[in-house]
């Protein structure tokens, strides 16, 4: 069985992080955003483990395993902002964001 090309990884990751940016850019859903930005951030996990696998280093590892730690707070804060912008706005548009104030 041979191994995957660290190329074919690596369009992988870059197609999934231009999903994720098309993603962000189009919806204005806060739900959709979120997510976009998981794929972004796993896109870049990805490319992480790719080198790491390529320099037979454990540190793209290392590093993929503080971005999934990011990732989780990432969902723990937009999940509170979420909330928020549904009790107080009953929407869930970004443009309904930018009347928070204070």
């Amino acid at each position: 069985m041979s191994p995957v090309p660290v190329e074919h990884v690596l369009v992988l990751a870059g197609v999934l992080f231009a999903l994720g940016v098309a993603g962000l850019l189009a919806r204005r859903n806060v739900i959709f955003m979120l997510m976009s930005i998981e794929i972004m951030l796993n896109a870049a996990g990805l490319c992480f483990v790719a080198a790491g696998s390529r320099w037979r280093q454990v540190d793209g590892q290392v590093m993929f395993l503080l971005i999934l730690t990011m990732a989780a707070a990432e969902v723990a804060v937009g999940l509170a902002l979420v909330l928020h912008l549904h009790r107080r706005f009953e929407v869930l548009d970004a443009d309904a964001a930018s009347e928070m104030k204070g």
